[in-house]
């Protein structure tokens, strides 16, 4: 056996390691500085680890350019869709007035005949009625009115009612005007009344 040499202190087991003495102010300080440490940085430390809803978004995506073309055509449609409405409301407007005027004009008819028989016999020839009557002719004629059926015209059945027939009706033109037709633009407000008879049509 190999004898202890003096002077040698011996180390028993068990015994605490001596870490020198312990400033508390010091434990206080770095418990404080762990508890204040920002969770960002410690994120960035571990890799910046992404939330499950980040991850999950990734893979769908859509890169700037694609989403901008998507949202080119929607308003491209749009635009395509509200020009068709406007085109559609005006034709709808404008086909509003034509049928408010043609009403109109229709229930002035029967005074228009009145006036054409009154010029018949001569009672607009002279006088304060005939100024009167030519200006309502004219506003009317203003507004697209125009008047047909005349003596000697061809005879048309999709424009004149025949009330009387003469000849064989080989060559049909009107004879007498009972009541003159009228058009308001394209539109037939009223066919004429006339008789027919054989001949020659005046336009020929």
């Amino acid at each position: 056996m190999t004898a202890d040499q003096p002077g040698t202190p011996q180390e028993e087991p068990g015994d605490p390691v001596d870490l020198g003495e312990v400033n508390p102010e010091d434990v206080s300080a770095a418990a404080e500085a762990a508890a204040n440490a920002d969770p960002a940085e410690a994120g960035e430390a571990d890799g910046a680890e992404q939330t499950p809803e980040e991850a999950s978004a990734e893979p769908n995506s859509v890169s700037p350019s694609a989403k901008e073309a998507e949202l080119l055509a929607d308003l491209q449609r749009l635009q395509a869709e509200y020009a068709n409405y406007r085109r559609r409301a005006e034709r709808e407007r404008q086909g509003a007035v034509e049928q408010g005027k043609a009403t109109l004009i229709n229930a002035l008819l029967p005074t228009l005949d009145d006036l054409d028989r009154a010029r018949a016999h001569g009672d607009l020839e002279s006088g304060p009625l005939r100024g009167v009557a030519d200006k309502i002719v004219d506003t009317l004629t203003a507004q697209g009115l125009s008047a047909f059926g005349a003596e000697g015209d061809a005879f048309d059945p999709a424009l004149h009612e025949a009330v009387q027939h003469d000849g064989d009706g080989a060559s049909p033109v009107i004879g007498a005007v009972y009541r003159q037709g009228y058009r308001l633009g394209d539109r037939l407000l009223r066919t004429a009344m006339v008789t027919v008879t054989d001949g020659t049509p005046a336009d020929a």
